[in-house]
Order: structure tokens, then sequence, then C-alpha cells
């Protein structure tokens, strides 16, 4: 079976490192605990390989968030992934820093990644994995928050909860998505 997990995040040095692009960096993590590397092709950086007896196909788009959409629906249809096998994985402001929340489908919840998706998929049935980021910022000031760099002492907690959040990716593939709910909703 074929699965594609989406690390949703913004290409360029400015956005290294902020909290919209968690998506990236749980998935760049993945694929160093899975030994596959990604190579630069159409609406993306991809990489293939196993996790166990899954294939796995590892998607961070270039679209920027807004567009990402266009980069799932090309690789879902192009690899032959049915909606159930797949994963993406996106920053949540709803759910305070490092909390793990996976569910089988959902709203967008403002979020325009996950938007983009459901549009160009024609519905909002697919996996996701969210990532808590916290909401730690004034009225008004959304924008600015989601594209700000982590603080000092989440830098210093995110490699532990990255970690959760690879673990729980790969429990989905293996187990699907309602062992992995069971096993890290609440870890």
């Amino acid at each position: 079976m074929k699965h594609l997990l989406v690390g949703l995040g913004n290409i360029g040095e400015e956005y290294v490192g902020t909290r919209h692009n968690i998506g990236f960096m749980v998935l760049d993590a993945f694929a160093e605990a899975s030994n596959i590397s990604f190579t630069t092709e159409r609406y993306g950086d991809v990489g293939r390989g196993r996790v166990k007896n899954q294939q796995v196909v590892l998607l961070k788009p270039s679209t920027y968030m807004n567009l990402s959409g266009n980069a799932v629906r090309y690789w879902k249809e192009k690899e032959g992934i049915e909606l159930e096998n797949i994963l993406v994985i996106v920053d949540d402001i709803a759910l305070p820093f490092g909390a793990i929340r996976l569910k089988p489908s959902g709203s967008d919840a403002g979020h325009n990644g996950l938007k983009s998706i459901a549009q160009m998929l024609g519905t909002a049935a697919y996996p996701r994995l969210r990532f808590g980021i916290g909401n730690d910022f004034p009225r008004g000031c959304q924008i600015d928050y989601v594209l700000g760099h982590f603080t000092p002492e989440q830098r210093e907690a995110l490699p532990a909860r990255i970690d959760v959040a690879v673990e729980a990716a790969r429990d989905e593939v293996l187990c699907g998505i309602d062992d992995a709910m069971c096993r890290f909703n609440n870890k």
C-alpha cells in the first residue's frame, strides 16, 4: 500500500524555522529517521521510501501554503494514492505548543493550506496531523505570529515534540488513523 505524507510550509530562507513551517520540520525528521532523501520535482521536494512493508511518498510543496492543494492533488493522482492514505502535517494555533492531534477529516479551521487542499481534492475527508504552535499573540497579530520563529524555550522543547509527531505519522502509516489517534492524541 502506498501513502502520501505532506508537510505544509512555505519555501524560502525567510520562512525556515517559522511556526508555519512545522510541517516541513516534521517531514524532514521523518525522512531522516526513515533514511529517505528528497529531490526537487514538480510542485515540491519529494522523497520515496518504505516504512516496514508500506511505501511512502513524502511531499514538501513548493507552491507556498495557500496553493498547497495543487501539489497534493498532483502527487495523489500521479502516485495513485487513495484519499485515506494521505496524511497532511500542519501547524495549529488552536492547540498548545507541541500538542499533537490526529484526525481522519475535518474543517480547515481557517488554515489556508488545508483550505487549498480541500478545494483541490473536492473534500476535507483526508487525515491530518495537527501540531500545536500555541496562540500567544495580541489580537490582529496572527499572521506575524505564525510566520514568526519559536521562542527560545519552544526551540529547546521542539526536537522532542517533533519526534512524537514522527512516531505518530509512522503509526498512522503502519496501523491506520484510528490506532494513531488512540496512541498519540493525548501524548
